[in-house]
C-alpha cells in the first residue's frame, strides 16, 4: 500500500466514528452565529474579502443545499452559491434553517456501512466520513467568518478543527484523473480558498485550520 493510499485510509478510519457529531456541531455553529447577527450587521465585511455577511450566509446555505441534492434530497440552491446577491427574500435564519434541515435529512439516509457518497465537489464521490466532514467544514468555517465579522465568539475549538483538518488534508486523485493532492488544493486553485497563511509560534489547531484555508486567525 502506498503512503498516499495509507493516508487516505487513515483519514477515513479516523473520521468514521465522529463524522455525524462533527456535522451536528458544525450545523449548530452556523445556526447560532446567524441567529446572533444583529439587523445592523448584514452588510459588514467578512474574512471572505469579496463578500459581506449576507453573502457569506447565502453561500454557506447554498453549499449545504448542493450537498443535499448530491445525496438525493431537494433541488439544490436556486442561485449560484459562488455569486451570492447579498439580498434576501426572507430571513437569513430561515434560509440557513431550510438548508440545514435538507442536508441533515440527506445525511440521515446514509448508513454507517456506506463506503462512498456523491458530493457536489469537483472530486465527485468520496469516502463517506471524508465527504461528511468536508460538508461540515464548509458550515463551520463560514460560521467563523460570520462570527468574526459580527463580533461574536469563535464557534471553532481545537477538537472540531482537528477533524476538519483531517478531511481537508486527505489525499485524493485530482478531479479529472490528475495526480493525488490534498482535497482542498484543487478547490484552492479554483479560487474557493486563498493561499495558505504562514504559521506563527503559539498557533492552536484552530489557527492551523484557518491559516490552511487562507484565513488570518489574528485578523
Amino acid at each position: 500500500m502506498s503512503i498516499s493510499t495509507t493516508a487516505a485510509v487513515d483519514a477515513t478510519a479516523t473520521l468514521r466514528p465522529v463524522w455525524r457529531d462533527v456535522l451536528a456541531t458544525s450545523y449548530r455553529a452556523l445556526t447560532e452565529v446567524v441567529a446572533g447577527t444583529r439587523d445592523d450587521q448584514w452588510q459588514l465585511s467578512t474574512p471572505c474579502s469579496e463578500w459581506d455577511v449576507t453573502q457569506v450566509i447565502q453561500h454557506a446555505a447554498g453549499d449545504q443545499l448542493a450537498f443535499a441534492r448530491a445525496l438525493g434530497i431537494g433541488n439544490g440552491p436556486a442561485y449560484n452559491p459562488f455569486a451570492p446577491s447579498g439580498a434576501l427574500e426572507g430571513t437569513a435564519a430561515a434560509l440557513v434553517r431550510d438548508a440545514i434541515e435538507q442536508t441533515e435529512a440527506a445525511w440521515a439516509t446514509v448508513t454507517d456501512e456506506t463506503e462512498t457518497v456523491p458530493t457536489p465537489l469537483p472530486h465527485g464521490a468520496l469516502p463517506t466520513p471524508v465527504a461528511a466532514v468536508m460538508c461540515a467544514l464548509d458550515a463551520a468555517v463560514h460560521a467563523w467568518d460570520i462570527a468574526i465579522a459580527t463580533g461574536q465568539a469563535s464557534p471553532l475549538n481545537d477538537e472540531l478543527a482537528g477533524h476538519l483538518l483531517t478531511a481537508a488534508r486527505t489525499l485524493n486523485p485530482a478531479p479529472g484523473g490528475g495526480p493525488e493532492a490534498e482535497i482542498i488544493e484543487p478547490l484552492r486553485q479554483w479560487g474557493a480558498y486563498a493561499a495558505i497563511v504562514d504559521r506563527e509560534s503559539g498557533d492552536t489547531v484552530v489557527d492551523e485550520l484557518l491559516r490552511y484555508l487562507g484565513r488570518d486567525p489574528r485578523a
